[in-house]
């Protein structure tokens, strides 16, 4: 059986604590330019939806024009949620 030494557990202590400060020091380096590349990213799809709505708008046939409004049903009329019973409570003296 194996037991825990001092001078491993100051060992991992170090190992963790360059591990921690070497990622912070990467994360300071490449995290702005990888949020930078997202949002250019995010830039260009939003140029290209608003191209594409803009290309549709200027493209309607006449039967893009036609509106058509759906009735609601007169036949079933909104259904509620039955939630329980009514109990009318009397108060004991």
């Amino acid at each position: 059986m194996q037991t825990a030494s001092f001078n491993g557990f100051i060992k991992a202590l170090f190992y963790f604590l360059a591990f921690y400060y070497i990622f912070k020091f990467l994360a300071r380096l490449f995290l702005p330019l990888l949020v930078k590349k997202v949002v250019e990213k995010a830039g260009e799809n939003f140029q290209k939806q608003q191209q594409n709505s803009q290309d549709n708008s200027w493209k309607k046939t006449p039967n893009d024009e036609e509106v058509k409004y759906n009735a609601p049903n007169a036949k079933k009329p909104r259904e509620t949620k039955k939630v329980g019973d009514y109990v009318d409570y009397e108060e004991l003296e």
